[in-house]
């Protein structure tokens, strides 16, 4: 079955190209001497005959009628239903015959035809191939004998198709020398009355010169309509074009698709030879409307053109359009977009590719596979004109070697942070949040892994790795060492003399937020609408990738911006603050640091390049990740570093204990202990309760001086002093006892002890007066040594 479908489709090609050859003959005036002993010339293609329905049912109208009549009594009838026929548009000729069943031989026969031009009474023909007496001449391809072609089936009609029921046959288009007209003929066999009567024959004549050989695709409606305006553009003076609803109907289906254009390489655009005559002179155009290619002085001696030549508008006696649609290689093979042509930048004229075809099949040349082609343009170009690329190049020993280093750092941001964890209990560590300082190294570590997501040649997938290592790394790095910063800020503005409790846990309960929301907003914006890679060009014209910008970009800039302004004014309300290590000067140094340096870049990529090229870009990119990132390790570790190295990690900076510098000002809480400090919350609370006990002690002592051996106050029933107290009865007791002796000595005693006490209660008076603090020492003194 494989092997018989492509023979017939082998057979079927042929016959195109034979039918093409011989239009191609008969458009270039070539039959010669043919037409002087053959006067049709029929093709091998089938037409599609319902655009002539009408005409057809008229036709098997009169044939009935005939039948039912005769066709032999009425002579009369016969010239009235043939001039009937020609009231059709499209009939150009009508002719009935009248042949005798046993002989074969003409017994009546009329031949009407349309005047040209479809003006005028028809014109009856007396052709010798169909005179009374004789039999129908066989060459005519319209007429078959019944006899020898039962039910005529002969290989001048061409098949009815199965769904469609017709009383009679559609020829092969055909072209006659004699009208100089491209003809469509329907024959109908009307069967004799009786065994022996007469029989009758109907054929009507078609004029299908107005169809068009279009080679091209089957075209659509869009086609159809580009068509008439390449007309009305190359041809002016080209009015009242026919844009009726059978204009698909105009094209023969048999020829879609036999163009010699390069299937892969050209797309072919149908352009019908158009000439213009002008008075007895005709001027021809070429198919694609370019200028002139020859001249005659009438076309083919007959109006409306020859050889299929349609008048399209007229403009009056002086001027006529005709479009001359049976032509071979009425198109122009245009390359397609990425194939360019540099010796043909408009496309390859039909015409020359039948030929250059032909040659090629036949063996002559071989130009037809290596002039006569389009080339592929340089990769990445939509469209050309040469061989010139469109493509950016990419210095890719460049790139490898940024890349290369920025591996390095990264991996130097891993080795620093085992080498911090190893030293974590050293001062200079320990005092710094070990925790932070590890987030802060994770962040540059992706913003270093920027540097491997915009190396190659940039698609969806390396814009997410970019958005994600670009902003996700930005905000790990800036939000860790803005928690340290603001825990400086928080500590130094204070202003109660309680002290603010900001730890490692509260501080990271605050972190996490903010890494969520940028988390949340990065997961969205993969998940809705992914970054793509879209092209731009540089300063040449070359194109690259670049990852897309557009409103999620936008948003999150604008966040980033307003979050680098707060870091910004936090560093600014630190900035006589003191802590060890001069540790919160150098951060807010790299926060200034990273935003001068993105506010720097985005200025260079929008004003001052641009237009540059991949490998300046990715420059650029490299400098920013180098400037932000490798600066905010220099700053906040190198110092650390470089103490640990000279073995002053574990010595506290002499120039705090100078400046005063107490725990509160350090960046985690960590004061200058030189031990371990347990858990700073717990320590806190045991402090908060030993300082409370002490104050009660304090006030409870201040009271007792106050009302001891005071003689302004008086004792109150059950209260501490009175006599039945044991306070009372002790300082009771020392009195009786200086009152029993000798009354001098008695006397004596008590007046030199009630001096003692008096001078002893003004001093304590005057001291506690002068300094509240030194009086309340005073007390506390007394009550030390009374308990101890």
């Amino acid at each position: 079955a494989f092997y018989q479908h492509s023979s017939s489709c082998t057979i079927h090609q042929e016959a195109i190209e034979d039918s093409l050859q011989t239009i191609h003959d008969i458009a270039t005036e070539n039959l010669g001497a043919l037409c002087l002993t053959k006067l049709y010339r029929p093709l091998k293609i089938t037409l599609n005959p319902e655009r002539y329905t009408g005409a057809r049912q008229k036709a098997d109208l009169a044939a009935v009628v005939l039948q039912d009549v005769g066709v032999s009594r009425h002579n009369g009838l016969l010239d009235a239903l043939a001039k009937g026929l020609l009231s059709d548009a499209h009939v150009t000729s009508a002719r009935i015959l009248s042949i005798n069943v046993t002989d074969g031989l003409l017994t009546n026969s009329v031949w009407w035809n349309k005047e040209p031009g479809g003006m005028g009474a028809p014109l009856r023909v007396e052709a010798e191939g169909i005179a009374i007496g004789t039999k129908p001449d066989p060459s005519y391809p319209w007429f078959e004998d019944e006899t020898s072609s039962p039910g005529l089936r002969s290989p001048k009609f061409t098949p009815t198709p199965p769904d469609i029921s017709y009383r009679g046959w559609w020829t092969y288009p055909y072209y006659s020398c004699g009208q100089k007209k491209w003809i469509l003929s329907y024959s109908v066999a009307i069967p004799p009355m009786g065994r022996h009567g007469i029989r009758g024959f109907l054929s009507i004549d078609i004029d299908i010169s107005d169809l068009q050989v279009n080679q091209c695709n089957n075209p659509n409606r869009f086609e159809i309509l580009s068509y008439n305006q390449h007309l009305r553009q190359y041809y002016p003076f080209v009015r009242n074009l026919k844009l009726g609803e059978d204009e698909q109907l105009r094209q023969i289906e048999a020829f879609h698709g036999s163009h010699k254009c390069h299937i892969h390489s050209m797309r072919c655009e149908y352009r019908p030879v158009v000439t213009s005559v002008i008075g007895a002179a005709a001027l021809t155009l070429g198919p694609n409307g370019t200028g002139p290619v020859g001249g005659q002085n009438s076309i083919n001696g007959s109006f409306g053109g020859g050889s299929g030549s349609v008048l399209l508008a007229t403009g009056g006696s002086a001027l006529q359009t005709v479009v001359n649609g049976w032509t071979r290689g009425a198109y122009q093979c245009r390359c397609k977009d990425g194939f360019y042509s540099f010796r043909h930048p408009d496309g390859f004229n039909g015409s020359i590719m039948e030929v250059a075809y032909q040659e090629y099949r036949d063996n002559i040349s071989s130009y037809y596979k290596e002039v006569f082609v389009c080339v592929r343009c340089a990769p990445g170009c939509a469209t050309c004109t040469g061989p010139e690329p469109c493509l950016a190049s990419y210095n890719w020993a460049f790139r490898t070697t940024l890349l290369t280093f920025s591996i390095m750092c990264a991996g130097f941001t891993v080795v620093l942070a085992l080498y911090m964890y190893q030293h974590r209990k050293v001062k200079v560590f320990k005092v710094a949040s070990p925790i932070f300082l590890t987030i802060t190294l994770l962040g540059c570590a992706f913003m270093y892994l920027e540097m491997a997501a915009i190396f190659p040649i940039l698609d969806t997938y390396s814009c997410i790795a970019t958005k994600w290592t670009r902003h996700m790394g930005f905000c790990v790095t800036y939000t860790a060492l803005l928690m340290k910063t603001w825990r400086v800020s928080l500590t130094y503005r204070v202003k109660s003399a309680h002290k603010v409790k900001l730890t490692d846990k509260q501080l990271l309960q605050w972190m996490v937020p903010i890494l969520l929301v940028m988390f949340i907003y990065l997961g969205t914006w993969t998940l809705s609408a992914p970054p793509t890679a879209e092209k731009i060009e540089d300063q040449y014209g070359l194109i690259f990738k670049q990852c897309s910008y557009n409103w999620w970009d936008h948003s999150l800039a604008i966040g980033e911006v307003l979050f680098l302004a707060w870091g910004i004014r936090v560093c600014y309300n630190v900035r006589n603050a003191e802590s060890l290590y001069n540790e919160a000067k150098l951060i807010s140094y790299a926060i200034y640091n990273i935003a001068l340096v993105n506010t720097t870049m985005v200025a260079f990529h929008l004003f001052i390049f641009p237009q540059a090229g991949p490998d300046i870009k990715y420059l650029l990119g490299f400098i920013r990740t180098q400037l932000s990132t490798s600066v905010t390790i220099a700053l906040v570790f190198g110092p650390k570093v470089l103490r640990i190295l000279r073995g002053q990690g574990d010595q506290w900076d002499q120039r705090a204990r100078k400046r005063g510098i107490t725990a509160s000002f350090s960046l985690n809480g960590i004061g200058l202990v030189p031990e371990e400090t347990a858990d700073l919350y717990q320590e806190n609370e045991e402090l908060k309760e030993e300082i409370q006990k002490l104050a009660a002690q304090i006030e409870f002592m201040k009271i007792v001086h106050m009302e001891m051996n005071n003689r302004h106050l008086k004792p109150k029933p059950g209260g501490y002093f009175t006599m039945k107290s044991p306070l009372g009865k002790s300082f009771g007791g020392g009195a009786g006892t200086g009152a029993g002796g000798t009354s001098g000595g008695g006397s004596g005693s008590g007046s030199h002890r009630h001096k003692h006490t008096k001078d002893d209660s003004v001093k304590e008076h005057s001291g506690v007066t002068e300094d509240g603090h030194s009086g309340t020492n005073s007390c506390y003194s007394g009550t030390a040594n009374s308990i101890g």
